[in-house]
């Protein structure tokens, strides 16, 4: 018997972070699959082989030559079943019926063949079986596959029905793109074949909608901030030091009653660093503004998006910058965009102290 491939995804993600901006999730995909989770990186996908048991049970049959260009699966439909593994009550058949539909736009053109589909979901008798699930069975010693297929390049490997897996979590568009380089596989097609764009060894997929940062009452991963000051750049490092940790401990103590904005933890903590790589949360006096005309300070978030919408799911870390600014009013700037990073963007939703303060008030002992 032959032996056979399977194609398969790895999920490795990593982000892009960008400055109050976001990045997809992106994935590489080397030798035989497509990936992707919950920005640009990559995304490995391996070849996997398995010698098939000569002593199948199945009617022996002498071998013949597959010519070359001809369809593996034969001249009739190809019935592809689709089975809700993870019992999601997503609407599965539409996807798979245009990633099914794509090939047979495109399969004469890229594979050598013709190919048609009949997508029936139930199908008791199907050809393959498109299974939706919660992860991946292990293909190619990889345990976190957002897809798995098996390569087909002749009649000879096929044992009906073949399984095609697709992990779910993923949008629409991207589960498509899964369907495609994976069905693309069951027609002989491997990671440095055309079409590029779908047998790729890199592409980027996203998740299924989520909650934007804005709309979460706490819109970080963990209530543990690391912290870098940048005081060296002070004209008053100890005044600097002395008016950030009262921000800080502002916040670790907990506004009580009507101080507290809604959904905020009560138990954060903040550790400074040396290393401003090491932060969650840069704090710098600058010289040139990046803050826009006239501003005093500004801060900047930065995270995940992995939804692709355009807007931050998960906040990774935040830049605070101040501008020529009164030692004894550090301490206020910084505590108002600490409140914006952690949930309250609007000025109402903020603690107290950073509501409407005025300019002596901003000045004063506030924290107490």
């Amino acid at each position: 018997m032959p032996k056979r491939s399977r194609g398969l995804v790895v999920v490795s993600l990593a982000l892009l972070i960008a400055i109050a901006g976001c990045a997809g999730s992106a994935v590489d995909l080397p030798s035989t699959g497509i990936g992707g989770d919950e920005g640009t990186s990559t995304l490995p996908v391996g070849q996997a082989t398995e010698t098939a048991d000569s002593t199948s049970d199945r009617p022996s049959a002498t071998p013949t030559a597959i010519p070359d260009g001809s369809n593996p699966w034969g001249t009739e439909p190809v019935v592809v079943a689709v089975c809700d593994t993870a019992g999601t009550d997503r609407e599965w058949t539409p996807l798979v019926a245009e990633a099914t539909a794509y090939w047979e736009t495109n399969a004469d053109r890229f594979a050598g063949f013709p190919v048609d589909y009949e997508v029936r979901p139930d199908a008791s008798d199907p050809d393959v079986v498109v299974e939706f699930v919660d992860e991946v069975p292990e293909c190619d010693d990889s345990t976190d596959a957002a897809g798995c297929a098996p390569l087909i390049e002749d009649s000879r490997q096929i044992d009906r029905p073949e399984t095609v897996y697709v992990r779910t979590g993923f949008s629409d568009n991207s589960t498509v793109r899964v369907l495609e380089h994976e069905f693309g596989h069951t027609l002989g097609l491997t990671h440095d074949d055309e079409p590029a764009e779908i047998m790729t060894s890199q592409t980027v997929l996203y998740t299924e909608p989520q909650t934007d940062a804005t709309e979460r009452d706490f819109p970080w991963r963990d209530a543990d901030f690391t912290v870098y000051v940048d005081d060296e750049n002070a004209s008053d490092p100890d005044g600097m030091r002395t008016q950030v940790r009262h921000a800080l401990e502002y916040y670790e103590d907990g506004p009580d009653g009507e101080d507290a904005p809604e959904g905020m933890p009560s138990n954060l903590s903040f550790t400074t660093v040396e290393d401003p790589d090491d932060a969650d949360i840069v704090i710098r006096p600058v010289e040139s503004s990046p803050c826009g005309d006239r501003a005093a300070s500004c801060g900047a978030t930065a995270g995940e998006d992995p939804d692709g919408d355009g807007a931050i799911e998960t906040y990774t870390s935040m830049r605070i910058s101040l501008v020529d600014l009164d030692t004894d009013a550090v301490g206020w700037h910084v505590g108002y965009w600490l409140a914006y990073g952690l949930g309250a963007e609007d000025d109402a939703d903020k603690p107290s102290p950073f509501r409407d303060a005025s300019y002596e008030e901003r000045r004063s002992e506030w924290w107490e």
